[in-house]
């Protein structure tokens, strides 16, 4: 039986033209609710395929401890802004349409949080699922005490990895700000940074979701990316979502961002966007030149760009 004097937990699940895989993600979490005190909310972003059908068909399947809604579209971040206004849970847990659940997952985040009470967002493990079927298992690594510390662990060096459908946050994280609408992806490092920045957080060490990856993301997110540039670094750093201490790591993460979208590019071939990016990242810190896994990138790219122009206009001797 499900114990109420658990906290609530939501499940939040944007859909946006997933009905094919909507099934998975939802029958993964309702087949864990009677062991916990939780709920399912589906937010459909105004999908044209077939998920409004798939969300029937569950509600009536699942009457109890499933809602769902539907909206205009307007990106994740909008979805996920609408869900925290809809839960009634504490604690949110934003799963996306294509990924599931771990089996007993929510038992063990809810015994998690009755042991750190104080945590205001739950770092957890995950499971990476390829296309090919290979799978990875990732656990969190340790936290540092620091709040800059952290920040740039998760800005900079990476050590902190976050997930969203493997971190669990308390609603009260969001008074300092919620998703930024302007970003399509990105959208949300400025909530997990205030988060690192302002709040409690502790680390289970055990997967919680099952995160699928697809080959197709790269150019979406590039695109996604170049709409939005480095307005996202001043997000980030705004005043409103971090103190000043925090600011001396704006720079670093500046030529992060810059290096981050020259890989991108340089991944899907957008040759012109990857030289642009890479000059931004040097022009605001000259060490990029001691990148030496970003500094090959770029020769390499730089020989086929000249190699491709004298194939196309060939001198003549």
């Amino acid at each position: 039986m499900k114990d109420t004097d658990l906290p609530l937990i939501t499940i939040i699940i944007p859909a946006y033209n997933y009905a094919h895989l909507l099934h998975r993600a939802v029958e993964s979490v309702m087949a864990q609710i009677d062991d916990a005190n939780a709920e399912v909310l589906i937010i459909d972003d105004g999908s044209t395929d077939e998920t409004p059908a798939t969300i029937e068909s569950l509600s009536r399947k699942f009457p109890q401890g499933f809602r769902a809604l539907r909206k205009e579209n307007g990106g994740l971040a909008s979805v996920r802004n609408r869900g925290i206004l809809e839960a009634n849970g504490q604690y949110l847990i934003f799963l996306d349409a294509d990924d599931e659940m771990v089996t007993n997952a929510l038992k063990a985040i809810q015994q998690h949080i009755l042991n750190n009470p104080e945590s205001q967002m739950i770092i957890c493990g995950h499971i990476s699922i390829e296309e090919n079927g290979s799978s990875r298992n990732h656990l969190p690594s340790k936290l540092s005490n620091d709040p800059v510390t952290r920040l740039s662990d998760y800005l900079l060096s990476k050590k902190t990895k976050l997930v969203n459908g493997a971190c669990v946050m308390h609603r009260k994280v969001f008074e300092r700000g919620n998703y930024p609408e302007l970003f399509r992806n990105s959208e949300d490092i400025p909530v997990f940074s205030q988060v690192l920045a302002n709040y409690s957080c502790s680390i289970l060490k055990q997967p919680v979701a099952k995160i699928y990856k697809h080959n197709d993301s790269l150019r979406h997110n590039i695109n996604h990316a170049k709409a939005g540039e480095l307005k996202l670094v001043e997000e980030v750093f705004s005043p409103q979502r971090l103190d000043k201490k925090f600011f001396k790591l704006k720079n670093a993460y500046k030529v992060q961002r810059c290096l981050s979208l020259f890989r991108t590019a340089y991944l899907v071939e957008d040759i012109d966007t990857a030289k642009y990016y890479f000059k931004k990242a040097l022009k605001h810190d000259p060490r990029v030149l001691f990148k030496f896994s970003y500094v090959s990138k770029a020769l390499r790219m730089w020989k086929k760009s000249l190699v491709k122009r004298i194939t196309k206009s060939p001198k003549q001797l």
